[in-house]
This record gives C-alpha cells, structure tokens and sequence, in this order.
C-alpha cells in the first residue's frame, strides 16, 4: 500500500512538472498555417510603450482579413522576463484592396482580470509594409517584458493595425496564455521545487525498502530451527550432568 502511495505521488510530480509542454501538437500546426514569406521590404520602426498609432476609438477588422501568430521554437510560449521575445504574425488579405500594415502592439493582463494591465508592451511601427489582394504575408514582432515582472501565467493579447484606402483597421492576431519565467534561468522556482520534492519522495522510498528488507531478514533469522537427533541430545545431556548429584542417583539406580 505504501509503495502504491509513493508512486502516485511522484507521477503526480511528473504532470505537473510537465505542465507547461502540452501544447506542442498545437503550436506545430499554427506554425504551418503561417508559412507565408517574411516581408523583408517593410521599414521597422519601434517607439514607446506610450505611443499611440491608432485613432480616439476602437478599431474593427477589415472583411477577408485573417491572422494567426506563432511563437518560433518556443512551443511551450515560454517568456523570460527582462529578455526579448519574438513572434510571427501572419495575415492574409482575401479583401477587394490592398492594406498597408501599420503597426503591431500587444498588452499583458492578469489571468483573472483583463481590466488589470500587467503591462503595455512595445509599439512597433512598420513602412512600405503593403499586402495585395489575395496575398499571405507574415511580419515579425519583438517585446520584451520587465524584469520586474512576476513570474506566473499571463494572458497576452496582441494587436496588428492596417489601413485600407486610408481607414485604419485592427485585428487581434494573439489572445491567450503566456508563462513569464526568470530571465536567464534554466529552471523555473516551480520546477526547483518539483524536482526537490521527487527527490524527497525518492529518499523516502529508499528508506522505506531498506526498512522492509531488514525485517523481513528478522524474521527469516527467527524461524530457522536447528534439529537434533535423539541420541545426540541423550548423550549431551549426560555429559552437561556428569559429576552431579543426578547423575550418581542414577547410576545407583541403573545398579540395583
């Protein structure tokens, strides 16, 4: 019973510790459906947090235009907090006139609440950035969040903006879960604290077997019993009586 409880527990430690790596069939798939060619010919332009490249009031998406966003060999959408992170945006025009790809920005909320900014991440601005007609194109985008950022799941949603004949659009490309880590580490404190925690349970295990082992050895050393035959034990006994009173009467007996 006690080893099936061990067990449970370190499978347990295993899923969770392998938690944020379940999304990789995903990501492959999104990956592919943005494999149109980068626009190389498009200026980039980055400016502050602050900036605003958009009108007063919120913007809509234009008809015929679809957008998908893939995060390069980062499948898991694993973000280090104080280091840049870059993403592709894909968009495909299937409306009646060619966009001019204005620019990309994105904001970080918390899980729980949208209302709650985590941060507003960098506007960056695009030049001579035109898709024609029926046409795939896909435009790079680098953040970088603050290194002050705790780490933890947040929700990140991303914003692309474009005009056609002069009328600013917007399509939201990316909204969903993102995990901030420590900038530099390999391992997260979460999966320090699994991996102590196996350890742990492992130790444990071990000490728990060599308990088992050493009384089931116990017992193995109190149920042995020696056999002896009738004549050794006779003459043994005269032996361990000789020269006692017992042993004169008997003889004094054994004569008469």
């Amino acid at each position: 019973m006690a080893i099936r409880v061990c067990l449970s527990v370190l499978l347990l430690a295993f899923l969770l510790a392998a938690g944020p790596f379940v999304q990789v069939a995903r990501a492959q798939s999104e990956e592919e459906a943005a494999t149109a060619e980068v626009v190389e010919g498009a200026d980039l332009g980055i400016v502050g947090d602050d900036t605003q490249v958009f009108s007063d009031g919120p913007l809509s998406p234009a008809a015929g235009v679809e957008t998908v966003c893939v995060f390069p060999k980062n499948a898991g959408k694993i973000v280090p907090a104080g280091e840049e992170t870059e993403l592709l945006v894909g968009l495909q025009n299937e409306g009646e006139s060619t966009l001019n790809v204005v620019a990309i920005h994105s904001t970080l909320h918390l899980p729980y609440d949208h209302k709650m900014y985590g941060q507003n991440l960098t506007v960056q601005n695009f030049f001579n950035a035109s898709v024609p007609v029926s046409v795939q194109a896909t435009f790079p985008y680098t953040f970088v969040l603050s290194k002050f950022l705790q780490t933890g799941a947040y929700d990140l949603v991303g914003y692309i903006v474009y005009e056609i004949d002069q009328h600013p659009y917007q399509n939201v490309f990316y909204n969903g879960t993102v995990e901030v880590v420590e900038a530099g580490g390999l391992l997260s404190v979460e999966s320090v604290f699994l991996i102590t925690l196996g350890v742990a349970l492992l130790g444990l295990f071990g000490l728990w077997a060599y308990g088992q082992v050493q009384q089931l050895s116990k017992k193995t050393k109190k149920t042995t019993k020696v056999e002896l035959g009738t004549g050794t034990t006779d003459a043994n006994m005269d032996e361990w009586l000789e020269g006692t009173a017992f042993a004169q009467g008997s003889k004094s007996k054994k004569k008469k």
